[in-house]
């Protein structure tokens, strides 16, 4: 532990992503994790919405590529451009999205002669479900920043579009993470929510597949099943994205995994994990061993945590949100009939799924590990 009681030394994070006025998605829920978790946060937001998409009905305006430039010249001017990690979620747009990969880029190259001191997270959002909510013109631009990153976070729908193969079984999820390692040699991968079969899982259930390549693109693959929770929230996969930034830093800091004569023998013979590019472990660091297992496994921890927790208040929060709106004539209620009860239920609803993260900080901070990595 960390001073000060964070898991993690001195951490300072570019945080790129959507902003909500009320609610928790994008940078509302990665700055609060991420400094939950003792990091100083710079949050560069590339849209300002009153509430997240997820309501049907929203307010508000996207950056521009050229904002997103100018904010960042704008930190370099003032030298608070001296960043340990940078994440990366929603961007609007191609262009925007390229002013993106052009900081992530300089931050790189800038920590090039010092292997290890900078670690870019990257989130493609594209879509979900089989279906693009961006311009088609981003998925190319995604294609053409993996290369740079050193994580990247795809659900399954974007780990399909940036492999190009169609994810239906194990075989195939394992061959789309042997693709994304040998094309674009990209060191660590989580596939978030993925849907597939499992004979020894007969309830419902939802798995993360990670993998971190050896020195020749090899993966190193382990899957994580956990129960799924009958309902649809916002935000998951935004806060997924920033406690894995988190948590990685903490297992790499902590040693890098691997059993402790491993560690010892790869200490002597290689500089320490944290010095090392892209964090990358010893080719003799078993998948289950691996920073990236470790790592994910405290953060499905905090995530059943919040999402159940989330998930009990919701049918109380529902009740609350109606009789607090019954005499509302001018919000979303007003009218009469079936369809604006339906409309106003559909936004009660979205209320009360929000991630339920400030009541819960020891959720964050210290979490129960219950589901453990498996070979995959």
């Amino acid at each position: 532990m960390s001073d000060g009681g964070s898991p993690v030394p001195e951490t300072r994070v570019l945080a790129v992503a959507s902003h909500v006025v009320s609610g928790y998605v994008g940078n509302k829920i990665a700055v609060f994790s991420l400094q939950s978790l003792g990091c100083d946060v710079a949050a560069l937001n590339t849209v300002q919405f009153s509430n997240h998409t997820g309501y049907k009905q929203w307010t508000g305006s996207k950056v521009s590529a050229q904002e997103i430039t100018d904010l960042y010249q704008g930190l370099k001017q003032s030298y608070l451009d001296d960043f340990d990690m940078m994440l990366s979620g929603y961007v609007p747009g191609a262009p925007a999205l390229e002013a993106v990969g052009q900081i992530g880029q300089e931050l790189k190259r800038r920590a090039k002669s010092k292997p290890g001191s900078f670690f870019w997270v990257l989130d493609p959002v594209m879509g979900d479900n089989g279906s693009l909510y961006v311009a088609s013109d981003v998925v190319p631009v995604y294609k053409s920043l993996v290369p740079h990153a050193d994580l990247v976070l795809p659900n399954q729908f974007e780990a399909e579009l940036l492999s190009e193969v169609k994810i239906t079984d194990m075989p195939s999820i394992a061959r789309a993470i042997q693709v994304m390692h040998e094309r674009y040699a990209i060191p660590h991968i989580v596939i978030t929510s993925v849907s597939l079969p499992h004979p020894d899982h007969p309830v419902s259930s939802l798995s993360v597949f990670g993998s971190t390549m050896t020195s020749d693109r090899k993966p190193r693959a382990f899957k994580i099943v956990f129960p799924a929770i009958d309902c649809y929230f916002c935000g998951t996969g935004d806060m997924f994205a920033a406690l894995m930034a988190v948590r990685m830093r903490e297992a790499v800091y902590n040693g890098g995994g691997g059993s402790q004569q491993q560690q010892q023998k790869a200490e002597k013979e290689t500089p320490p994990l944290m010095e090392r590019e892209s964090w990358l472990s010893e080719d003799s660091i078993d998948a289950l061993d691996l920073p990236l297992a470790r790592a994910a496994e405290k953060v499905l921890a905090s995530m059943h945590e919040v999402l159940t927790k989330t998930a009990e208040r919701m049918e109380e929060t529902i009740k609350k949100s109606r009789a607090e709106t019954a005499a509302d004539a001018d919000g979303v209620g007003a009218g009469t009939g079936a369809e604006a009860e339906e409309k106003k239920m559909g936004v009660l609803r979205s209320k009360a799924a929000e991630l339920r993260l400030v009541r819960h900080l020891d959720s964050l901070r210290f979490p129960q590990v219950e589901f453990r990595a498996t070979r995959l």
